[in-house]
């Protein structure tokens, strides 16, 4: 497994883990999952899919409604994401 691909299954990961989170607002987690499925879609180029991403995920970390540690934790993926599309476009 390349370093991409790991980095891709650990961005998977922590938001399953941040979509199962049940102090999270329902629809906030249903934003989580969609935007997990957006970066999963094998239909889309990978780099599409991570800008998608990390488009969705600016919008949930503007909601007022998510908790301070659902937003670190969306800062988080985010920062990850911006890694990953920096390995994909070198």
């Amino acid at each position: 497994m390349d370093e991409k691909e790991k980095l891709y299954n650990e961005i998977l990961e922590i938001m399953n883990e941040l979509a199962e989170d049940t102090t999270i607002p329902r629809n906030i987690r249903k934003s989580i999952t969609h935007t997990r499925e957006t970066l999963e879609d094998k239909n889309r180029e990978m780099d599409v899919r991570v800008a998608s991403a990390i488009y969705e995920l600016d919008e949930i970390v503007n909601d007022p409604n998510i908790p301070v540690h659902g937003r670190t934790i969306a800062y988080t993926i985010i920062g990850k994401l911006e890694t990953l599309s920096k390995m994909l476009s070198s």
